[in-house]
């Protein structure tokens, strides 16, 4: 029994491993072709399971997704002959899977190789038909979506590719270039500083010359109203001083000595020279020692 089980494993196996090989599933983000000794037998094989003759078919898979390049950053000269150097970068898609294969033998880098050239071309007619400012800010756009929809047509053509955008990363001037620009950007600064700074100090000096010429306003009409307060309440004061004084003549009086002599004799080195009969010590010669 066990001599004619071993054959019956040893063809399970073979069958097994011919089934194993006649089987190949391609994913969703994969595409792939057929070949037979290197011969293309079909084309554009979409995503499932499928099948195989063993050695005599090989299936190539490709990614099927959109894949980014990178270019190099390029010289390139405006309409005004103005050099600026471009950064850009590629999204790309297979489009034709016998064709992309035919042109680069389903190798990414040779895709690259074959791309990096038409796009230069493509931004360097591009460029020169523009003048600066359309290139920098007016018309990018523009630039991209006509450069794109051009290529687009030739790489499907030639190469089975299709360009799904072309983008402009950065736009920068050349080194030599950039210094004197910046220089010169540097110098209109500046002389746009100075202009602010000498409005600045004109219109401050303007508005320190009104907040003085409102301060003595204030200051004037504040002294002319104290002023008026003072002669008013000097008014009342006299007027009550004039009544008291017609009510009691003689106690005003005195009042009025007893304040003088406060106020004559507050320091003690102060000297008055009077006679003796001045009216100023009239209330003192009154004065009866005797009571």
């Amino acid at each position: 029994m066990q001599g004619k089980s071993f054959p019956a494993l040893v063809l399970i196996a073979i069958l097994a491993l011919v089934v194993s090989n006649s089987l190949y599933i391609v994913d969703e983000t994969e595409r792939a072709i057929k070949l037979r000794f290197g011969q293309i037998v079909e084309s554009d094989i979409q995503p499932g399971l499928h099948f195989k003759i063993p050695v005599l078919n090989t299936i190539r898979k490709f990614d099927a997704r959109v894949l980014t390049m990178d270019a190099r950053p390029q010289r390139y000269l405006t309409l005004e002959k103005k050099a600026v150097i471009v950064d850009s970068f590629i999204k790309w898609r297979i489009a034709s899977v016998q064709a992309y294969y035919e042109a680069t033998s389903g190798d990414e880098l040779v895709a690259a190789r074959l791309l990096a050239p038409r796009v230069d071309e493509g931004l360097r007619n591009q460029f020169g038909e523009r003048t600066m400012y359309e290139v920098v800010s007016g018309e990018r756009d523009e630039i991209m979506n006509e450069l794109t929809s051009k290529l687009n047509e030739i790489t499907k053509a030639e190469l089975g590719i299709e360009i799904r955008d072309i983008r402009v990363k950065r736009i920068d001037l050349p080194p030599e270039v950039s210094h004197a620009v910046y220089e010169r950007m540097n110098t209109e600064r500046q002389r746009e500083a100075r202009e602010h700074r000498s409005q600045g100090k004109e219109l401050a000096e303007g508005i320190r010359a009104d907040a003085d010429r409102q301060k003595q306003i204030i200051l004037a009409e504040a002294f002319r109203e104290s002023e008026r307060i003072r002669g008013e309440g000097d008014a009342i004061a006299a007027s009550t001083y004039a009544k008291a004084y017609q009510q009691d003549p003689e106690f005003y009086s005195f009042v009025r000595s007893l304040e003088a002599y406060r106020n004559t004799f507050n320091s003690k080195d102060d000297i008055m020279v009077l006679e003796p009969d001045s009216d100023f010590f009239n209330y003192m010669k009154q004065y009866d020692r005797t009571q």
